[in-house]
């Protein structure tokens, strides 16, 4: 990778490790040319603690903009947020927001899924009757609600479905059910978000051993003409650039020869 940046970094804000200018520190330590914050926001329908209170929105985007002014010689750095799509925030006086689907709406209650594969099995027992193919097709459908929410740059982990499932535990990801409902929500969200993550977050977290979205998934962005950025949904200082390797040979294996960085001017297309 020519240009070493991270846009899904999360802090002492919400559930990460670190404080916003040690991830500053660390990003400078192993030679990225930009960092890019994009903390959980607040969802008011979760007893969560560990989420970006809307008091704490304009302390996370005034320290991180003293940040971009003290390290402005040596390194760049953007404030986003990873925006729930049931989440209702402002985003104004941010540079970017990814958009994320961790809840699914039953009638005016909202219910989370993917903390562990025991609560996603749960999940799918509960409200799908055991059915964790109903349960994929509900998460496309609501993947593809995201740009009604908000005006996002980036898909947040678009088969978030894989975090628990690398093994299959309770899907087959190879099905053409499967398949034709991610593709459907790819082709649903064209031209809507320009960008999507490959996501190496799960792998530093125990989950998986891989980047994902998965391979078809990838082609079919793709032949879209979505852009690729590649984050490490980074909780922990120390996998910061977590398997950022293997994410750029898997996109190149997918046809990609180029990824999106963001820079003062907006996002830029730079070479693999």
């Amino acid at each position: 990778m020519i240009y070493k940046q991270n846009l899904h970094t999360h802090t002492t804000y919400a559930d990460g490790k670190n404080e916003p200018e040690e991830l500053v520190l660390e990003a400078i330590k192993r030679g990225f040319s930009s960092i890019g914050f994009s903390e959980h926001s607040f969802m008011h329908f979760v007893d969560y603690p560990q989420q970006l209170t809307i008091e704490d929105m304009p302390r996370y985007i005034g320290q991180i903009h003293d940040l971009k002014e003290k390290y402005k010689d040596v390194i760049d750095i953007f404030c986003g947020l990873e925006y729930d799509m049931y989440s209702f925030v402002p985003t104004n006086d941010l540079d970017y927001l990814i958009g994320s689907v961790h809840y699914l709406k039953f009638g005016d209650d909202r219910r989370g899924f993917d903390r562990s594969l025991e609560e996603a099995q749960n999940f799918i027992n509960l409200n799908f009757g055991g059915d964790a193919m109903k349960f994929a097709k509900r998460y496309f459908e609501a993947i593809t609600w995201l740009p009604k929410a908000a005006d996002f740059d980036i898909i947040g982990h678009f088969d978030l479905i894989t975090k628990n499932n690398e093994h299959g535990h309770f899907i087959d990801t190879s099905s053409k059910e499967y398949l034709n409902a991610g593709f459907e929500a790819i082709h649903a969200l064209k031209g809507k978000i320009p960008l999507f993550e490959v996501n190496t977050g799960a792998i530093s977290r125990g989950f998986r051993t891989s980047p994902y979205p998965q391979p078809e998934f990838l082609r079919a962005f793709k032949e879209c003409g979505f852009g690729a950025v590649i984050t490490s949904d980074c909780h922990d200082k120390n996998f910061l650039d977590c398997h950022f390797k293997e994410a750029e040979e898997l996109l190149k294996s997918c046809g990609f020869n180029s990824t999106w960085i963001l820079t003062d001017n907006g996002f830029k297309e730079v070479s693999l």
